[in-house]
This record gives structure tokens, sequence and C-alpha cells, in this order.
């Protein structure tokens, strides 16, 4: 059996930064696209949500589809065949609350065991895995 190649999930976050020249991470966001061999995996809650981030702060809401289309992100997760561990993580951590992006990332980081997760939030640290285990993150904290 062929190990896994090391994966990439992108949050919203870090897309953000990147096509904002005056958010806070733009710069870290800007090298980490740049050191990163695309595609990068998300879900299609993550582009809503970077989008929606974009149109109230700055930045080209529509370049987070060209990437897509592009190659450069690629979606890779069906939220309708999860929807019960998606219910289950969210109901966990309630009380942060993780909202449906991020329950779909730590998700996805269950399905690709040998991944890291490319975020600025902080919640990340705290989520976990299958249970117990720590999501890898690359994070400018």
């Amino acid at each position: 059996m062929p190990i896994e190649a090391e994966k990439v999930l992108v949050d919203a976050g870090p897309l953000v930064a990147v096509l904002n020249a005056n958010d806070e991470h733009h710069a870290w966001a800007k090298d980490a696209f740049g050191s990163l061999p695309p595609p990068l995996l998300t879900c299609e809650a993550v582009l809503s949500e970077a989008q929606f981030l974009l149109s109230g702060r700055g930045g080209d809401a529509l370049t987070v589809l060209d990437w897509a289309h592009r190659g450069i992100i690629r979606l890779a997760f069906n939220a309708a065949n999860e929807i019960p561990r998606l219910r289950s993580l969210q109901s966990s951590y309630r009380t942060l609350p993780m909202d449906f992006a991020d329950a779909c990332l730590v998700r996805m980081s269950e399905l690709h065991s040998r991944c890291h997760v490319l975020t600025t939030d902080s919640h990340f640290r705290i989520y976990r895995r299958n249970g117990r285990q720590i999501i890898p993150v690359l994070a400018p904290f």
C-alpha cells in the first residue's frame, strides 16, 4: 500500500489574508502560499466564508473561485456524506463555538491522516481529530 503524501488543508483566514494587503497576516499568508505546492485542499464552506470576509474587508472575492478554477486550491470534501460526524464535532465544541467550515476541516484532517491545516484560527490548537489527536497546523502564531 503506497504511503499517502502530505496534504495541506486551507482555511478561510489565509485565503483572506493573502488576497487582502491590509490584513494583519498578509505577509505570512503570501509567504505560505508562495512556498506550498498546489493544490491546497479545502471545502465549499471555506470558500463561502472567504468570499464573505473578503467582500466586507477588501480584496477581490472572485479570486477565490479563480484559484479553484486554476487548481491552486481544490475542493476535496463532500459534506453531504459527513453530516453525522460534522454534527458530532460541532456538538463537542459548541462552547468555542465551532462553525461549519471548521468542522469540515477537522473532518478532512481525519480523512487525510498526513496533513496540516493552514489557518489563522487559534481554535485549531484546541480542536482534536479522531477524538484526541492534535491537528498539525501551519499558522502565524
